[in-house]
């Protein structure tokens, strides 16, 4: 039996288009996803606060904005560029809701880098 070009082509078609109401490959992988992430678990809530460092010379201040309901415990972390130069870490600082804070450190010298962590 011999089948036209035409009908291969619609047997083909009608071979690749899921019926409706099937899940396409790739929607049964989204839905197994989803479903082994447990939807019904709760989400995580956003936390931590919006911190912008700057560095003038040997000085480095951070300025930290937490628009979230939770406290946020802020540090500025120092790392001089020189080796004999003491790298600083500063005390943690509170940062409540809506709330901003300013945390400073320096070197001697040149600053190599600096960072904040945050803390729950």
């Amino acid at each position: 039996m011999r089948l036209s070009g035409a009908v291969l082509a619609a047997l083909a078609l009608l071979a690749a288009v899921p019926p409706s109401g099937a899940a396409s490959l790739g929607e049964a992988a989204s839905l197994g996803e989803a479903a082994s992430l447990g939807e019904g678990a709760p989400k995580p809530r956003p936390f931590g606060a919006e911190c912008r460092t700057g560095v003038a010379g040997s000085a480095v201040v951070a300025y930290c904005h937490n628009p979230y309901p939770e406290t946020d415990r802020v540090r500025l972390h120092v790392e001089c560029d020189r080796w004999w130069d003491i790298d600083v870490d500063s005390a943690p600082v509170e940062a409540g809701p809506a709330q901003t804070v300013r945390l400073t450190g320096r070197c001697w010298e040149e600053v190599r880098s600096a960072w904040v962590s945050h803390q729950k």
